[in-house]
Order: C-alpha cells, then sequence, then structure tokens
C-alpha cells in the first residue's frame, strides 16, 4: 500500500519544483524529502525523478502519480474536513472557490449570512476562474465552486452536483459622451479591450456572429482599468452585469447585449447528501443572490 505522507511529498515536488522548497513548505529536512522519495520509487518499482541540472523533475511515471496522489490527498483532506464537520456546525472551516465579480458582489452577503447563522464555522475563500474552481473541487481543495459558462448546459461533468444561481446578461460598454452603443456589428471598425486569451472567447464568438473579428488594442482582466480605458474614450468593451455591479466607472454607457447572458452555478462533489457545513453555504448563496 502506498504511503500517504510519502505521496504528500511528490506532490509538494510537483508543485513547488524543488526538493528544497519542498522541504521547505513541508516543513522537513531535505535529507528527509530525499528518503521519502527514494521509499515511494521502491514501494512502485518505478523511478519518479530524474536529475535536471542542479535540480529535479518528474518523470512520466512520476507525473501521472503526483497528479493521481494530489485528487487523492484532497479527497482524505476533505473528508477530514467532512468529519469534523458532521459533529456540528459549532466549528470548522468551508472552503470555497469563486470568480472575481462573484467575490465582488453577492458571495460578501453571503459569507455575511453565514457569519450570522453560524458564527464558529470559518470560510476560507480563493479567487479564480471557473476551470481552476472545478479542478480544485474534484481535488478536494475546497467544497463549493461558484462557477459559470455561456450556454444554458450544466458546468460540468465529473460527478459533480450544480446548483443554478442566477443568469448574468452581458453588456456593451462604451465612453459615455459617446453616442449610443448600437449594435455590435456597427463597432466592426472600432478598437476593443478584451481580456486574457481564455478570457475573451466570449467576445470573439459574438463578433464573428455579428459578422467580423474584434481589432483588439488593450489586453487586461482588471474590470478596473478596462472601464477606465473605455472612459477615457480608448476603445470599448463587453463586460458581464455582476462586473459592472462591483464596479461602475461614472463616465461609461452599457447597453445590454441580447442573446449574451452567462449561467451562473455553484458546484459541490458528489451527489446530496452533503457534508453540512457545505450546504449551509449553499443555502447561504443562494440566499444571496
Amino acid at each position: 500500500m502506498l504511503d500517504v505522507v510519502r505521496l504528500r511529498v511528490l506532490v509538494a515536488v510537483a508543485r513547488t519544483g524543488s526538493l528544497t522548497a519542498a522541504a521547505k513548505e513541508l516543513h522537513y529536512s531535505q535529507p528527509s524529502i530525499s528518503h521519502h522519495l527514494a521509499r515511494l520509487e521502491a514501494e512502485t518499482g518505478a523511478r519518479l525523478l530524474q536529475r535536471a541540472g542542479r535540480g529535479v523533475r518528474l518523470t512520466e511515471t512520476g507525473r501521472l502519480l503526483a497528479d493521481r496522489a494530489a485528487d487523492i490527498i484532497g479527497r482524505l483532506d476533505a473528508t477530514e474536513e467532512e468529519l469534523a464537520a458532521h459533529v456540528g456546525l459549532r466549528s470548522g472551516r468551508v472552503r470555497l472557490a469563486a470568480f472575481p465579480s462573484a467575490l465582488g458582489t453577492f458571495v460578501p452577503r453571503a459569507a455575511m449570512r453565514l457569519a450570522r447563522d453560524h458564527p464558529g464555522l470559518r470560510l476560507h475563500l480563493t479567487e479564480t476562474e471557473p476551470p481552476e474552481a472545478l479542478r480544485l473541487l474534484r481535488a478536494g481543495r475546497v467544497d463549493v465552486a461558484v462557477v459559470f459558462r455561456y450556454d444554458d448546459t450544466a458546468p460540468d461533468d465529473g460527478g459533480n452536483t450544480t446548483v443554478h444561481l442566477l443568469d448574468d446578461p452581458s453588456y456593451l460598454v462604451t465612453a459615455a459622451a459617446e453616442a449610443q452603443p448600437g449594435e455590435l456589428a456597427a463597432h466592426a471598425h472600432s478598437p476593443w479591450i478584451a481580456g486574457c486569451d481564455r478570457c475573451r472567447s466570449h467576445l470573439l464568438d459574438l463578433c464573428a456572429k455579428a459578422g467580423f473579428v474584434p481589432r483588439i488594442s488593450f489586453t487586461s482582466d482588471d474590470i478596473v482599468a478596462v472601464q477606465a480605458l473605455v472612459a477615457a474614450g480608448l476603445g470599448l468593451t463587453l463586460l458581464p452585469g455582476l462586473a459592472l455591479r462591483a464596479h461602475r466607472h461614472p463616465d461609461v454607457r452599457a447597453s445590454e447585449v441580447p442573446g449574451s447572458t452567462r449561467h451562473v452555478y455553484a458546484a459541490l462533489h458528489g451527489d446530496p447528501p452533503h457534508p453540512p457545513a457545505a450546504e449551509a453555504l449553499l443555502a447561504a448563496l443562494r440566499d444571496a443572490v
């Protein structure tokens, strides 16, 4: 049987990229790290690490085992939290991953309700986009993930339970001094401000349906910076309603884009019943929206 402590060591090496960093993270000596890895290789009969200059890197087998071990350890940690939660909601913690505009709008209200109803329950927040939030959920590193997608199908088929929270329309955002925004096609030759390569896909899809490829002049995922650029007349952008609720520049104009709505869900791992702490957080989220 594989030793969980040695698996934790392998996961730490994979995450940090070196034996020294893994030792520091786990509060072990470096010889102890090397010893655990050597024993793990003996247990598995596989070479898990190889030298790379002055450092080490995982072999293909080592990477495979590290990925599986991360999921296993995450579920063990989550189980420990669940068992503690079943004693009652007087103490313990619950972990939530959510995208930025959710954290800037309804999540604080949910946190306030949770603190009011369960004052001994500690809420840990992680800001991240939906793909990473779902990965953390599968690995047992969070208890609830707030995610979205732009069609009306469930956001994940990896054994999670999803609960619809709200529908969030998109808005075409222009400088207030300009004329009414109008249709997307009217801005085929305008400069655009977009998010990172992964985040701008929805904008590209909408513009393609309108018959043009947007000329992207600036790139930023910061909704404050994006709106400041728009207000200065340097371009226009597409933002979801939650982003505009989290921050609204006084010198921008927003016009809802028909047929462009993202659907926001809370995702929990596995089927009900879920741990009491996770259910309490879900209830607080539903109440907040």
